[in-house]
């Protein structure tokens, strides 16, 4: 029996169970399935079903008899096309057709009145349908994200810096493991690209959009209309081409989560300063040579990227982001920090890798709660004695500067020096 017999075999058991036993949910994932079985079309309370990762390059029209599906996954299949009868399935909230082998869409999808979540990722997508421009409040969920593994861009190194601290920090509340200073993290693994070079103004349209995620694209502008998205808590645009950001990114101030990292930023608006909600904010890998003032107004901050950037000052106002945890500076032109940033007292982890930097202020001893600090690929040639009084560091990275000896009290954590 080949995989694909079995698969079938397994698929309509599973049917037949649940039409017995009145279930309303159905996962056939993963089956290595070519074909759909015919008795499929019969489980018409049928509201989630779950056909992704197979072998089907079409679906049977008996699918389009399942009119109480909520939640439909097509994804990672091998559709050329998608059939136009999915616009009469009029329960359907959430379809994923991500993975698959066509770029266009069926017109009929924009007749399904109840669709909120729509997942485009993984697909080779040169423009937003037409079909979008839709009333204010259509969608809740969008994702147009890629999965590019290899292919994202690191930001110019000088030849000195190693490769080592390209990596972008994690982000230490989420499952993965917070950022270790003595190495950069992980980039993402595999897949392909959407190649969005630009977005509608219409996109202004899905006023109740709470996500929006358009990561490893080619978008060089953002519209305007993008200041109406006001319930976006999160928006990802990391690895595209954004040289400067709309004045109506001022308006979005639900955001919690905003993501620029790897762009062509070389200034950022005062008016950032006024997303009071923002808790993560990464605006690493750009070009940026200089920060506004009103980057200290972002109270709630708690993770701060800044690494790879051509910084070679900070303003005093970062010292106002009391509830940060994580800041990273690594790989930017830095010769002095502000005394300002011994005010940063919740602070965990400091990355400081790959600077200038000859001596820090004293205002860090203040700095009880830090765990982490990376002063790799600095100019140090001696440490303060204060830093050995720090009493939750535990790890530090001295790594390329031009020290002569190490002080007695850095047999008390774990130092790496080479």
């Amino acid at each position: 029996m080949t995989w694909s017999e079995a698969g079938k075999a397994i698929a309509v058991a599973r049917i037949r169970k649940r039409l017995r036993n009145g279930s309303t949910s159905l996962h056939l994932s993963n089956l290595g399935l070519e074909a759909l079985p015919e008795l499929l079309g019969d489980f018409t309370h049928l509201t989630k079903l779950d056909l992704s990762y197979n072998r089907l390059s079409v679906l049977p029209e008996s699918l389009r008899n399942l009119t109480a599906l909520t939640t439909l996954n097509l994804s990672h299949l091998r559709l050329e096309r998608f059939p136009e009868w999915l616009g009469d399935l009029p329960a359907l909230a959430t379809l994923s057709l991500r993975g698959n082998q066509t770029a266009v869409l069926p017109e009929s999808l924009r007749n399904l009145p109840t669709l909120t979540t729509l997942d485009l990722s993984w697909r080779a997508m040169e423009a937003l349908p037409e079909w979008l421009r839709q009333p204010a409040g259509r969608f809740t969920g969008i994702v147009g994200k890629p999965h590019r593994p290899h292919r994202t861009r690191p930001a110019p190194q000088p030849a000195d810096r190693p490769a080592r601290v390209t990596g972008e920090p994690h982000r230490p509340h989420r499952t993965r493991p917070a950022p270790q200073p003595a190495s950069g993290p992980p980039r993402m693994p595999g897949g392909s690209d959407n190649q969005l070079a630009a977005l509608p103004e219409s996109l202004g349209n899905l006023t109740a959009l709470t996500e929006l995620d358009l990561r490893h694209n080619r978008l060089t502008a953002l519209p305007e209309s993008l200041g109406n998205l006001t319930a976006l808590r999160r928006l990802d645009l990391r690895d595209n081409k954004l040289a400067a950001l709309p004045e109506s990114l001022v308006r979005l101030t639900a955001l919690t989560r905003l993501d620029l990292a790897n762009n062509e930023l070389t200034a950022l608006p005062e008016s950032l300063g006024n997303l009071a909600g923002l808790t993560e904010l990464d605006l690493g890998g750009n070009r940026l040579a200089a920060l506004p003032e009103s980057l200290g107004d972002l109270g709630a901050l708690l993770w701060f990227n800044l690494g790879r950037n051509q910084l070679t000052a900070l303003p005093e106002s970062l010292g106002d982001l009391t509830a940060l945890t994580t800041l990273w500076l690594s790989v930017n032109e830095l010769t002095a920090l502000p005394e300002s940033l011994g005010n940063l007292t919740a602070l965990l982890w400091l990355n400081l890798g790959y600077n200038q930097l000859t001596a820090l202020p004293e205002s860090l001893r203040n700095l009880t709660a830090l765990n982490g600090l990376d002063l790799s690929g600095n100019q140090f040639t001696v440490l303060p004695e204060w830093l050995g009084s720090l009493p939750a560091l535990s790890k530090l990275d001295l790594r390329a500067n031009r020290l002569t000896g190490l002080p007695e009290w850095q047999g008390r954590f774990t130092v790496c020096t080479n």
